[in-house]
């Protein structure tokens, strides 16, 4: 049986082509009354009539995908848990029925409340450098940021792009790379294949850069203070942006990338994505982490890449009837903003936001360089299991200044077994769960001590005659 949530998507579907109640029942072969019962949430969806339906009314099944009305519903609730909302008394059941039945509508409140928010960034940073410098700062008209519409791109395509996969793998059948001497395979690529020189060069000449490309002189300068691993890397990706320039315009001319700074930026991030195919071949990776149980350092040492690398690829691991675990991924800075995001398993991250104090990224940032694991539950009872580890980036040398990332990939708890990191851990005491939020104002623990602001779901209780152990936490008395 399908979930009952499709009977709404079935009308909006039904209504987008035309159809009246009577003449989709006919084709279906089912009465008009069975079928409105279907349609309002009150009987699931057949398996046989979810197959004919898509016949019927010529549909992707992948246009019924109930973890894309998950993310979006996600993504309404935390929009109308801003405080401009507030005066409207709005509830959850509101951001439902919206979803359910008006989708298109769901995801425009969204795409305004993103030109909002853009539009008040832009009015503070105009205030801030009239208050310094007594000028106002031009308004460049843009849009939302195109890391977030990249995001977007990413997670409608699950983070896995077959055409990249098979240029990687034919890169390896033409050349024959050689893992023992990838480096020198690459170099031979770019000057043999691609005419392009090769220079590695000393910290003082690319100052602030670990590589640089010169279109005109078709000189790529790579620096010297990169490690092996991370010169692999670059190689491999300036290759893809100049051997899959046709396939990397072609992938980042989506329509939702609104402007020429999100193209760029796709066209970056799918050029890494060649760059890791190509430094972990799809079958061998999969093979390796597989034998492996998932262990990241051991198949860094493997593949001859980084622990960040390692995580990347992992998300991508999602080829038709031969794909992995399947991961989420965030990165994040020492003050919780997030620099990258993917969720293949299903976690809800915040649009809006940062993420809740209690995620397993800011535990690892107590203990630098080590490895730490949680096993989380998030307020709809689904639970978690992750992995996260602490990052150095920047510039080398004793006085070079340094930044702290953080790097969390995780699963859904009944793929932690699979996992090395979860040897001795008792994944299946739910009662052991870490209680973790997707942001303060749409979690419904009211009792939590990391309460930042109050929840949408129960609003501001004030007694001042009872201070809890945070200022939003609920007490005894107000709960």
């Amino acid at each position: 049986m399908a979930s009952v949530s499709l009977g709404p998507k079935i009308k909006v579907m039904r209504r987008r082509e035309g159809w009246t109640q009577k003449r989709l029942a006919e084709q279906l072969g089912i009465s008009p009354s069975y079928l409105n019962l279907i349609e309002n949430g009150k009987r699931p969806l057949p398996a046989q009539l979810l197959i004919k339906l898509t016949t019927v009314l010529s549909i992707d099944l992948s246009e019924l995908a109930e973890d894309d009305d998950d993310r979006l519903l996600s993504d309404v609730m935390e929009v109308l848990g801003d405080e401009l909302f507030e005066p409207f008394a709005l509830a959850n059941t509101d951001a439902r029925e919206l979803v359910a039945n008006v989708p298109s509508a769901a995801r425009a409140l969204c795409a305004l409340y993103d030109a909002y928010r853009g539009q008040r960034e832009k009015a503070e940073l105009m205030g801030e450098r009239l208050v310094e410098t007594g000028q106002l700062a031009a308004d460049d008209g843009r849009p939302g940021l195109p890391s977030e519409e990249v995001s977007d791109l990413l997670q409608r395509t699950g983070n896995h792009y077959p055409e990249l996969e098979e240029a990687a793998e034919a890169l390896w059948r033409r050349t024959g790379l050689d893992l023992n001497a990838l480096q020198w395979g690459l170099v031979n690529v770019l000057e043999d294949d691609l005419g392009i020189s090769v220079r590695f060069v000393h910290s003082g000449a690319l100052p602030h850069s670990v590589r640089r490309y010169d279109p005109d002189r078709r000189l790529l300068e790579i620096s010297e203070v990169l490690p092996p691993r991370s010169r692999h890397f670059q190689l491999a990706h300036v290759i893809g942006l100049l051997w899959q320039s046709d396939a990397l315009d072609r992938l980042s001319s989506d329509p939702r990338l609104t402007t020429e700074d999100s193209r760029h930026l796709a066209r970056v991030a799918l050029a890494n994505y060649f760059a890791g195919a190509v430094l972990m071949p799809y079958t061998p990776f999969l093979e390796a982490a597989r034998s492996m149980r998932y262990d990241v350092e051991l198949l860094g040492h493997r593949f001859r890449v980084s622990f960040e690398q390692v995580c990347h690829r992992l998300t991508t691991m999602r080829r038709a009837g031969h794909s992995g675990v399947p991961f989420h991924l965030v990165r994040t800075d020492v003050a919780g903003n997030i620099s990258k995001k993917f969720a293949a398993s299903g976690i809800r991250f915040a649009r809006y936001s940062g993420l809740c104090p209690k995620w397993n990224v800011f535990d690892a940032l107590r203990s630098s360089g080590d490895i730490r694991v949680q096993v989380s539950a998030m307020p709809d009872g689904k639970r978690y299991f992750s992995i996260a580890r602490t990052l150095r980036k920047g510039e080398a040398g004793y006085h070079a200044s340094h930044a702290i990332h953080v790097m969390e990939l995780g699963c859904p708890v009944e793929f932690a077994g699979d996992l090395v990191y979860a040897d001795g851990i008792d994944v299946d005491n739910a009662e052991r769960s870490v209680e973790v939020g997707v942001t303060c104002r749409l979690c419904p623990r009211e009792r939590c001590t990391e309460r930042a602001m109050p929840s949408v779901h129960q609003g501001l209780h004030v007694d001042e005659n009872i201070r809890a152990l945070a200022f939003y936490a609920a007490t005894e008395k107000s709960s």
